[in-house]
């Protein structure tokens, strides 16, 4: 007899979903905590909330939520565009720039004919969105968590169609210096178009010369985002810079509608925050070097940082996660990344980073003596 699960396609039925961090709501109903009492250092969120410029845009936007919002997005579009020295025709909306990777695979993927390429530690989607394009997704090294362009040049085959390239790099935080980058664009066939995910790179001090890449009109998808700088993860707003014709496909296999009336009035406003921005960038900039320097002192491993976070290695990343969700502390255990042994931290307010270095070592002990091999 056919069962419901005999319908379901072979991709969904072998998928391990993606595991998002962990929700304060949850943790508070979990450990009979107050969500107040709760600190999440997990997600990459920005410490200091959304843009107030934003904010601000929100609530005058509210009066016409009962309006469908543009769908094409063209006042986003063109601040996009102004704001990078671009043209409207280079910028493609999304619900997050994971919906971007969606279309790229939708637009470029010919199913159990092609493959993806990307690096071994690097962002999950890209191995989800291939399962459920049943398409094959080869991994290439990574020594010391970091790109190895070359390794990656010489995999690219005649049936690479997508080369996911991120920089700095979710979950390890490197980045890949501009020339090793540079060099490895130019050098890219035509038959295979380059996503390059620059999540965090606004973060960067000297961010790669990518834009002239898009105007150059080489087969290049920058993926970029309002949830982090800007503040507005819980808006879902993304977008992709290409060339036009790259572009023009990527809006063709858009759903109408993808992004929200709220989310498009609120990156408008965000784009002009200088002030939130420069703050931000300040703020995780001296939050992140006290945390690499606090794991240093206690001799851990870490991984010098590019993003809003860094990874250390803590021996064993679950249980130093629930150790830490008995204290109200969420970060983000990477056994889903095969990196079961660490964890990555969030940069938080200076007052949440000074917090989670007093408690740290403490758990990381309670942590280490529990799993201790017990005295005969």
């Amino acid at each position: 007899m056919t069962t419901l699960e005999d319908l379901v396609n072979p991709g969904i039925r072998s998928l391990t979903p993606y595991e998002p961090g962990k929700p304060i709501e949850e943790l508070a109903r979990e450990q009979g905590l107050a969500p107040e009492e709760i600190c999440k250092l997990a997600s990459n969120e920005n410490p200091l909330g959304p843009s107030p410029l934003a904010l601000r845009a929100i609530r005058e936007a509210l009066p016409q939520v009962h309006l469908y919002p543009d769908g094409a997005g063209r006042l986003l579009r063109e601040a996009i565009a102004r704001h990078h020295d671009l043209s409207v025709e280079n910028v493609v909306l999304g619900n997050g720039s994971n919906e971007i990777i969606e279309l790229l695979f939708h637009v470029f993927v010919l199913p159990r004919s092609h493959e993806i390429l990307c690096s071994r530690h690097a962002f999950a989607v890209y191995r989800l969105m291939a399962q459920l394009f049943d398409t094959p997704c080869r991994e290439t090294p990574d020594p010391e968590f970091r790109h190895d362009l070359v390794a990656m040049r010489k995999a690219i085959g005649p049936n690479t169609r997508l080369i996911f390239v991120t920089s700095p790099n979710n979950p390890t935080g490197t980045r890949i210096p501009n020339h090793e980058l540079k060099a490895f664009i130019e050098a890219v066939p035509r038959h295979a178009v380059v996503a390059l995910d620059e999540a965090y790179v606004d973060f960067l001090d000297d961010p790669p010369p990518s834009l002239s890449w898009v105007r150059e009109g080489r087969n290049v998808v920058l993926l970029r985002t309002f949830s982090k700088m800007q503040g507005l993860a819980g808006l879902r707003i993304g977008y992709g810079l290409a060339p036009a014709p790259i572009a023009s496909w990527l809006q063709r296999a858009r759903q109408p509608f993808n992004t929200n009336l709220l989310a498009q009035a609120a990156a408008i406003a965000a784009l002009e925050d200088r002030d939130h921005t420069e703050k931000t960038r300040r703020i995780v900039g001296a939050g992140r070097a006290r945390l690499e320097e606090s794991f240093g002192q206690q001799g851990l491993e870490f991984v010098p940082s590019s993003g809003n976070f860094v990874m250390v290695r803590v021996g064993d990343g679950d249980a130093l996660f629930h150790c830490l969700l008995r204290r109200g502390w969420i970060v983000r255990p990477l056994r889903s990344y095969g990196l079961a042994e660490w964890v990555r931290v969030s940069v938080g307010t200076p007052e949440e980073v000074t917090e989670f270095l007093e408690i740290f070592p403490a758990a990381l002990s309670e942590t280490r003596r529990a799993l201790a091999p017990s005295e005969a």
